[in-house]
Order: C-alpha cells, then structure tokens, then sequence
C-alpha cells in the first residue's frame, strides 16, 4: 500500500529467494500446517506449474491455502490462479518449528518479511502478511496491486481469502495475522469482518495506519467484534525493507 515518504529505520540485506535454510530452530520438511493436508513426495511440483490442485503443486492458491476434507478446490474466482500466472514455491513453505511447535510471533514475522521481499523483487509495495491458526501456517501472501492490477490486493486480504478457503469458511475466529505493516482501513474493515482473533504487525504507517496510527477499527467497542492488536514486532526491519525499496525506486 502506499505510504508516501515515512521515514523507517535503515535498510537490511534482502534474502536469497533460493535460501532453503530457513529460520533457527525451524525444519523445512516433514511438517504439519493444522488443517493443511500435505502429499510430501508424491510426485515432481514442476510439472503441475499452472495446475489448480494443491499439495506439490506451486500455485498461490494451493500454496496459501492447502487442502482441507470436504473443501473443494475452486476453478476461477480470487483464489484460483491459472497457468497464464504462475507462483514461485517460497523457501519458508510448509514450516513449522523442529519440535513441531506453533510458530512464535517472531518467527511468524520471519515468513512475512520473506513474503515481503519477493514483493520488492515482483516490483510490488513489500509488505507480507501471514494467516496462523493454532500456531500453524494456514495462508501466506504479499502484495499484487501491480501484477493483478487490482488496488484491494493488500498482502492482508490475499492471505484472508486464502486463510477462508483452506478452513471451508469466512469466520476466521482463533485465527492470528502478522503482517509487516500496519493495515489500512480497508484491511482493518477486513480483519473485523472476518472475525480475526489477533493482529501482529511489523513497522507503523503514521500516514494511512487503521490499528492504532490514525484509525483504530481493530478495538472499536462500537463495532461487532473487536482485534487484539500487537504492534512494532521487529519493526524496525519491517520497515527498513519499505525504506530500501521506496530509495530505490526515487533513485531509479
């Protein structure tokens, strides 16, 4: 989303998109994702780029989402995504900590910011979001306003829709997202209406922040249901990376 020119801290180094080492103290195989139902080495995700199925298939939508019993997967609409656009496999997907335990805010925020740096290198605005359920990744995304050319496509609500297809429903109740930013009003609207337990966010957006800078819809006793928000978790490298991409960009 754009935030004109905030002053955040300064820049960090951008991961290799290719790193497979992951977090410390995280496994990169053999995990379970809650209500993701894995398929680990049933055949090569190479040569189903494109396909809308889910397991080893590298789609947003089977990426984000999973597969859960009962839940079909969808053919069109927001979360399908055909082989005219395809998505890269991240290298912190399908993790969970060594000795399976749920994921801390941290090491949640790990896995955004990774998001938020493919963002950078798609020449998108870098902010990720990921969705936890019980500590678990159920859906993770990153902005693509440019690439769809759709102003709602907030890394927020990309990883929500996400999050609402792989439970088989839109009340996301006991569901936390982390996100490297401060969400704006439309996002905030979103996490209320999808009746979002938890809010974890990385740097504050002083000029367009709906959870707590300007705005605070997340705990507005007057609506329906209320966020708990927790703010500035490792802030300062959430917004290095939005500080080293808008420099960048002036420079260009």
């Amino acid at each position: 989303m754009p935030l004109g020119s905030c002053q955040w801290g300064r820049p960090t180094t951008a991961v290799s998109r290719d790193n497979t080492s992951g977090p410390p103290g995280v496994s990169l195989t053999g995990c379970s994702l809650g209500g993701v139902r894995e398929r680990p080495n049933r055949h090569d995700w190479k040569s189903c780029v494109g396909q809308p199925t889910v397991g080893s298939n590298p789609t947003s939508s089977a990426q984000g989402r999973g597969s859960k019993a009962g839940v079909s997967e969808p053919t069109s609409g927001a979360g399908f995504r055909d082989a005219r656009c395809p998505r890269r496999r991240l290298p912190y997907w399908g993790i969970t900590r060594a000795e399976n335990a749920p994921l801390s805010d941290d090491a949640a925020m790990d896995l955004a910011l990774a998001e938020a740096r493919v963002a950078a290198a798609e020449g998108e605005v870098p902010v990720g979001a990921v969705v936890l359920v019980d500590g678990r990744v159920v859906a993770m995304r990153h902005n693509e306003r440019e690439r769809g050319g759709d102003p709602t496509a907030h890394a927020e609500l990309l990883a929500l829709r996400d999050a609402a297809a792989a439970l088989g429903g839109w009340r996301l109740v006991g569901a936390a997202l982390v996100v490297t930013l401060e969400p704006c009003t439309m996002c905030a609207g979103a996490l209320v209406a999808a009746r979002v337990g938890r809010l974890v966010f990385g740097a504050s957006d002083p000029k367009a922040g709906a959870c707590g800078s300007l705005y605070n819809l997340c705990s507005d006793p007057r609506l329906n249901h209320e966020v708990d928000v927790s703010g500035g978790v490792r802030g300062e490298e959430c917004g290095a990376v939005l500080t080293s991409f808008f420099a960048q960009r002036r420079g260009e």
